[in-house]
């Protein structure tokens, strides 16, 4: 009789304990756009986009300015994010519309057999098939129409795990939709690899609404938190994929292509305002969660937690980045591979078969459009139309987007911002070129990259790309002329503001 009551106190005693350590681990709650690239946040100084949320996150927590996602396309980062590995890692998930690579744990399922409730709605992991790996649901977790159902569903003393993945602000945009919320055209930053006309800031105050509405969502999700008493308790992340959906940013290894804004607030172990100028990558976010509920990280993961960066305790002075196929748009259904290293003065990139076009070819056997790697917009099609123009006063735009690029690319980051000056055929920069190649190669076979032994390995091109659907040819040309500016005012054209040719603005 007393061993019973003894076995019958113990239990209660263990149940009591696992109660108060589910209670003692933080919620997480991870807020990701879809194609958003930094500087775009009113913290990191944009004069135009309005990110309230965004800025009040880094101002109760840390803000990153050298966050980088692992590749700059939308299924090869989110699985990195999901389970802490290297695209290349992840094997035929390293391409855009691939299969999800389910033999490698994410933080998530993680999570979710240690007790957390997991849950995700609208975009999770993808564009791609995950049941093809044996998996019931998207593994960033469960679907839900919204954050309220899943709150409204979680058990009350279970710690959560929710990915919100809104689709802003990628393509189609919505034409005039940011100035006529009133953000003035006259004061966008045009970055210098893409032409400043009117027409491309107008197709940027477009991608800025969408980021406004992303940030907006997120303060719905946060205000459920706060007003529920569950934000003191919750890891807040707040952040993108990859860069914006313009020519040489998205499916680039630019710095508009990889360089992400991130904010975490989590009270706990972050001070209000901290600034982290460490670097990133974001394969670093799953064994961060996962140490921060207390669990081991599995061995499959490759990142590093990002408690002790952000304390102070340690630094990270470069990131390595990539890409393999982003869309299908090479006959032959050919990647276009690539690996970077990147520092606070420099910028490294090898691409690894310089033959291939990294915008995609001119024209496919599929319908798929010209240039497939950049979504269609008025400011592709500007650019487009600058083909063989022979102003010297101005950057090559056209070759900036869509032409063949060198073997090696090497980039002052610092009196180059927008990486035009490819400095790797200069001999006072070859010292640096080579030991950022050292960089390179040592990370490559460390990592156990296909690439490391055999550069031009055909692997990513031939694993199944699989959407079921083909892209639409494009006018370009038609595109330019059917596309007005449509001021809040009105204008002198009760048509709109047509498209100024180029070099006319």
């Amino acid at each position: 009789m007393k061993l019973f009551k003894f076995i019958l106190l113990f239990i209660g005693l263990t149940s009591w304990i696992n109660q108060a350590a589910g209670q003692n681990q933080p919620n997480i709650l991870f807020l990701i756009a879809d194609d958003w690239s930094y500087p775009h946040a009113g913290v990191y100084g944009d004069q135009v986009v309005r990110t309230p949320v965004f800025d009040r996150l880094a101002a109760e927590g840390a803000l990153f300015h050298h966050a980088y996602t692992a590749s700059p396309s939308c299924s090869p980062s989110r699985a990195a994010i999901l389970n802490g590995r290297y695209p290349h890692q992840n094997e035929s998930g390293g391409n855009l519309w691939s299969e999800f690579p389910a033999q490698f744990p994410t933080y998530v399922s993680v999570l979710e057999e240690n007790g957390y409730f997991a849950g995700s709605a609208r975009k999770g992991w993808g564009p791609g098939e995950f049941k093809v790996s044996g998996l019931e649901h998207n593994p960033a977790g469960k679907r839900y129409d919204d954050f309220m159902s899943f709150m409204e569903a979680k058990p009350e003393d279970q710690p959560f795990v929710f990915w919100f993945g809104s689709y802003d602000p990628h393509r189609d945009y919505e034409t005039n939709t940011g100035i006529q919320s009133g953000m003035a055209i006259d004061q966008v930053a045009v970055p210098g690899f893409l032409p400043d006309l009117n027409c491309v800031r107008n197709d940027m105050l477009d991608y800025y609404f969408e980021v406004e509405r992303f940030d907006r969502e997120c303060g719905q999700l946060i205000r459920i938190l706060e007003e529920s008493g569950q934000l003191e308790n919750t890891i807040v992340v707040m952040t993108s994929d990859n860069g914006m959906p313009f020519p040489r940013a998205k499916a680039n290894l630019y710095d508009y292509g990889t360089r992400m804004p991130l904010v975490i607030r989590w009270p706990e172990k972050i001070n209000s305002g901290t600034v982290v100028h460490d670097f990133v990558n974001f394969i670093d976010l799953a064994p961060s969660f996962l140490e921060a509920a207390g669990i081991e990280p599995p061995t499959s993961m490759s990142g590093s937690s990002l408690w002790m960066l952000i304390s102070g305790e340690r630094d990270s002075e470069m990131v390595f980045l990539e890409r393999e196929r982003h869309a299908n748009v090479r006959k032959g259904d050919l990647s276009y591979p690539s690996r970077a290293v990147r520092t606070k003065d420099y910028l490294y990139i090898r691409n690894l078969m310089p033959e291939r076009n990294p915008a995609g070819d001119p024209n496919v056997h599929q319908s798929v459009g010209q240039w497939g790697d950049v979504d269609n917009s008025i400011t592709k099609f500007l650019i487009m139309g600058m083909e063989g123009s022979s102003d010297h006063n101005r950057p090559d735009y056209f070759a900036l987007s869509f032409g063949l690029r060198p073997e090696e690319e090497l980039y002052d980051v610092n009196s180059d911002p927008f990486q035009l000056n490819n400095l790797a055929d200069q001999q006072e920069y070859a010292v640096m070129k080579k030991e950022l190649r050292n960089h390179l190669d040592e990370w490559m076979r460390k990592t156990r990259d296909r690439r490391a032994e055999n550069p031009r390995s055909t692997y990513w091109d031939e694993v199944r790309y699989t959407p079921d659907y083909q892209m639409a040819d494009v006018d370009f040309k038609a595109g330019i002329e059917s596309y007005r500016i449509m001021p809040p005012n009105g204008s002198d054209s009760e048509d709109g503001i047509p498209c100024s040719p180029p070099g006319t603005e």
